[in-house]
């Protein structure tokens, strides 16, 4: 492997900075980017600023670039008009460079599936239309491998947690009011097993993808653990701080401004709630048969995550 291969990699939230640090450990010339040209990223990497819907600006930052990563992330209520014009920018830059492309993924598109196993041939069956427009992006995405358009491999992750991850179900609304003690926040049955994938196995998974062509064409799930409901979740947190949490639940879908969610963001979560109210278990078998990748122990994971978040909380 050539270690001067360029990997660029699109977003700085907690992905794409940490997909920025696991490629440079792999010894990978790396650029970051995004709309302002500032971020936190190490000195090892380059940053720069582009608009992804921007192609012929694409064009210009992935020139020379081995494999491209889309950790873009995009406000639920612009994904109608939004999410379109980035696959566009994507696929130029992709198809210019002829740079491997990697897409971070949701689960939306599987929709309700009463507690069954979710594998990358699971059906789409999103009753939503955030899930059914999800589907629409990644069959595109999916059609331009096989057309030749651009080499692509789909990565999709549940709700992300770990260092860095703030805006997630098991995210700051958790572990800041749990180092307060305060009444730290959930969604939906609590007792139903949930997935959760460790922002550090996302990055490792989204890094092996980029480098690894018999990765293409394909939907991949990321490492992630299905076995634990909310409830044991936070019984972790609970021991590794060594404090009983109180909880604030909420047990069905809202249009109003809720905990730290304002009103847009619930009234668009709405019709993704039913992942609350059921099984979410997600087979990621896959990727450890092919690449050896297997999810961070919980244990481990609640304890990195509370020491960065008494770092942030000084």
């Amino acid at each position: 492997m050539n270690a001067l291969e360029l990997h660029v990699v699109f977003g700085t939230g907690p992905a794409g900075l940490t997909l920025v640090d696991e490629l440079l450990a792999r010894g990978h010339r790396v650029r970051a980017v995004n709309r302002s040209g500032s971020a936190s990223v190490p000195r090892a990497a380059e940053l720069v600023a582009a608009d992804i819907t921007d192609e012929p600006r694409m064009r210009e930052v992935c020139a020379g670039a081995t494999a491209i990563y889309h950790c873009a992330h995009a406000p639920y209520h612009l994904w109608d008009d939004l999410l379109p014009r980035l696959q566009a920018g994507f696929l130029a830059g992709a198809a210019s460079s002829g740079a491997r492309l990697v897409v971070t993924d949701t689960l939306y598109m599987y929709g309700p599936t009463g507690g069954e196993p979710m594998t990358e041939r699971t059906p789409h069956r999103a009753t939503s239309h955030k899930g059914r427009l999800r589907a629409e992006v990644a069959d595109r995405y999916l059609r331009a491998h096989t057309d030749g358009v651009a080499e692509v491999a789909i990565a999709r992750a549940a709700d992300f947690y770990g260092p860095r991850v703030l805006n997630s179900a098991l995210g700051g609304a958790v572990f800041v009011p749990a180092l307060h003690g305060e009444p730290v926040v959930a969604l939906g049955d609590i007792d139903q097993p949930h997935a959760f994938s460790h922002i550090g196995d996302v990055a490792r998974a989204l890094a092996t993808l980029g480098e690894r062509p018999e990765a293409l064409g394909r939907v991949w799930h990321v490492p992630t653990i299905s076995t634990l409901s909310t409830r044991q979740v936070h019984g972790l947190i609970e021991r590794e701080l060594g404090v009983e949490l109180t909880r604030d639940v909420l047990p069905a879908a809202t249009d109003r401004a809720w905990g730290p969610f304002d009103e847009v963001f619930m009234r668009e979560y709405a019709e993704l709630f039913y992942q609350y109210l059921e099984p979410q278990i997600v087979d990621c078998r896959a990727v450890e048969d092919a690449f050896g990748l297997r999810p961070t122990p919980f244990e481990e994971g609640i304890a990195a995550t509370i020491a960065w978040y008494r770092q942030l909380l000084g």
